[in-house]
């Protein structure tokens, strides 16, 4: 994927206002499988999925033993309900290797199969409040209406010279409505023009990021890292003690249990055209400091914004030092945008 097609500001603004359309063919795809395939995943990530009926999608993270975060990852329940659950688990491109390797020996056993599936696919996402109804008209086979958010399905693509299948989700790392398009390599090419051509734009990682920031949403290497505790990100909400024993869970509980020293927050500055970047340092008057983790120009809310780990109760003015200048700042809570 290109950092930018047309402009970075220009693309962002038409997945808030219209559509979109990404290429995210680089993230990875692991294939769990087996009779050990639930038991495994349990093991091995925060979230419970057990929970997870056929055709549904849950948000998690991959941990640690010490509770620091391997990788955020979204978990699909991938079989018809027929059989043993199977689940397909997408990570994120960077992560892929060590993501698989971590996987593969932690999670092992004779009734579990862990594929990386990686080249199988290739990933479409097409993001805007105009994605349904310019999808509607290239699929059956499947009600996209009714397709909730977090949920998956197998249908068939009408492109250009022919007719293939695809699996649908409804997720997306933009803050709008939007879906996932699982294809075949050598069937995306025409998926992809077929889109462009009916009106969606083809937009870069440079908006993607934009978006991802404005909504608020973290990303591997910024907000989160092996030094982040899930609490300490907010994403508490995805690990689920009660399920029973899995990588990193005692320490998470000890960090929860001991007070959390550090939260993530937004940081607006003053001054509306000066954008805080990655490691830009937060000072308070009571001499403690934070750190900018995301910061870019908005183009939703027409400012610069930037996300933020700052020690626990902090007061909401602050100063950022940029440019040799210690700029004055406001610290908000998250999200920035919300649809």
């Amino acid at each position: 994927m290109p950092v930018q097609y047309t402009g970075i500001l220009q693309e962002a603004r038409i997945v808030r206002s219209a559509a979109g359309l990404f290429d995210v063919s680089h993230m990875g795809q692991v294939v769990v499988s087996g009779p050990g395939a639930l038991s495994a995943v349990q093991r091995l990530l925060t979230n419970d999925a057990s929970k997870l009926a056929p055709g549904r999608a849950q948000y998690s993270l991959m941990c640690r033993d010490d509770g620091g975060i391997l990788d955020d990852l979204i978990v699909y329940r991938w079989d018809d309900g027929t059989a043993e659950p199977e689940f397909l688990i997408v990570v994120n491109a960077s992560n892929r290797e060590q993501d698989f390797g971590w996987m593969s020996s932690r999670g092992s056993g004779d009734d579990v199969t862990w594929r990386d599936a990686s080249d199988d696919y290739a990933l479409i996402a097409l993001q805007g409040p105009n994605s349904q109804d310019l999808l509607a008209p290239f699929v059956s086979g499947t009600d996209l209406a009714g397709l909730r958010y977090f949920s998956h399905t197998k249908a068939e693509f009408r492109a250009l010279t022919k007719r293939t299948a695809v699996h649908i989700a409804r997720t997306g790392y933009t803050g709008e409505d939007g879906f996932e398009l699982f294809c075949t390599p050598d069937d995306s090419p025409e998926i992809w023009v077929t889109l462009a051509n009916a009106g969606a734009r083809p937009c870069g990682l440079g908006a993607r990021d934009v978006l991802r920031i404005e909504a608020s949403y973290p990303l591997y290497g910024h907000e989160i890292d092996t030094t982040t505790n899930p609490y300490e990100a907010g994403l508490g909400w995805v690990v689920k003690p009660a399920k029973g024993d899995f990588v990193g869970r005692d320490a998470m509980l000890s960090a929860r249990e001991s007070g959390i020293t550090r939260v993530l927050r937004g940081v607006v500055p003053v001054d509306e055209r000066a954008v805080p970047r990655q490691d830009t340092v937060i000072t308070f008057a009571d001499g403690r400091e934070g750190r900018v983790t995301s910061g870019t120009m908005s183009p939703t809310l027409n400012r610069a914004i930037g996300i933020c780990y700052v020690p626990s109760h902090s007061p909401e003015s602050a100063l950022l030092e940029m440019r040799g200048k210690q700029l004055p700042a406001s610290i908000t809570s998250l999200p920035f945008y919300k649809r």
